[in-house]
């Protein structure tokens, strides 16, 4: 790609992506970059698209795989997508015009629709035009309507706030830490992926979480565990500004088409690690010791599921 890419588009794989999902990235249309990031035993496959850039990361992993696809992102907006997910053809065309009107925006939640693996009519369903969004009107959060994101009751752009960070640390969830988390419900978010972000907000995170990760000298990096909730979480806390508006979240028709496969047979990970990183680098915000408290509580369950998946294979 000789232009300077708009959007930069970064999937981590193991190189077993099926013909028709690469064939729908690739009919995206415009000034994107595509990188897909293989782990080290892993050979590239043949792609004749001058926007594909593959590389090879120094560890095998989710997240190494996809840090080192975020930190070679050349657009000014990137966004993470799996190699089983897809993203609408124009997505590049909403982006450009979706910043136009928003440039101070840090991202652009899309909407997506969560489909089941099997039922491939609905994968393979002709996407529906995206809203001009020139058009639309801007939803905010109000006290009639406090929580329109999960009520699905609004078909403009609503407004997305920054995590709460400084809510005050539950001591419940150190008391009886199978109690359920509730500071992450509302229209702010966690987690990275499938979303639309500024650049220069993503690799300053991603350089501190590097730096973070180097914690005994020795161990530079920390396997087993997810960059979403992690990344999505850090972009905020690094920038954090209390009750900011950091862009806005897309109405209905979807986006994104995130594809849902059986939760049992999905390879375990102690999220927790990513957490602990979070507080290393931010202790004075008590939503993170919050998410740190009832993730403890996890950790048997992701245990005995790990021991589970390993039976299952030696049968």
């Amino acid at each position: 790609m000789n232009n300077q890419p708009f959007l930069t588009i970064v999937t981590a794989t193991r190189g077993n992506y099926s013909d028709y999902w690469l064939e729908q990235l690739l009919q995206i249309k415009g000034d994107v970059q595509f990188i897909l990031v293989y782990p080290p035993e892993a050979g590239f496959k043949n792609i004749d698209d001058p926007r594909v850039q593959s590389l090879t990361s120094p560890y095998k992993g989710e997240v190494m795989q996809r840090f080192t696809g975020l930190i070679n992102a050349k657009g000014d907006y990137v966004m993470a997508l799996d190699d089983d997910d897809f993203a609408h053809p124009d997505i590049l065309d909403l982006t450009r015009r979706y910043f136009t009107l928003f440039p101070e925006s840090w991202v652009l939640r899309l909407k997506i629709q969560n489909i089941n693996d099997s039922d491939e009519a609905r994968i393979k369903q002709e996407w529906e035009s995206n809203p001009d969004v020139e058009q639309l009107e801007i939803c905010k959060k109000t006290s009639e309507n406090p929580f329109p994101f999960q009520k699905g009751n609004y078909k403009g752009l609503l407004e997305v706030p920054i995590v709460p960070l400084d809510k005050a640390l539950d001591i419940r969830h150190i008391i009886f830490p199978w109690q359920q988390r509730t500071d992450q419900n509302g229209i702010h978010f966690e987690n990275f992926n499938n979303k639309v972000w500024r650049t220069e907000r993503v690799k300053p995170a991603l350089q501190e979480i590097s730096k973070a990760m180097n914690i005994t000298g020795a161990l530079t990096w920390l396997p087993s565990w997810s960059l979403d909730r992690l990344l999505g979480l850090f972009v905020q806390a690094k920038f954090y500004q209390k009750d900011a508006i950091i862009g806005h979240a897309m109405p209905k028709p979807e986006q994104i088409r995130f594809i849902l496969r059986d939760g049992a047979l999905k390879e375990t990970r102690l999220y927790l690690m990513a957490e602990l990183l979070l507080i290393k680098c931010y202790p004075q915000y008590g939503y993170l010791w919050n998410l740190i408290f009832w993730q403890i509580y996890t950790i048997p369950k992701v245990l005995g599921k790990s021991v589970k998946l390993k039976l299952l294979k030696a049968k």
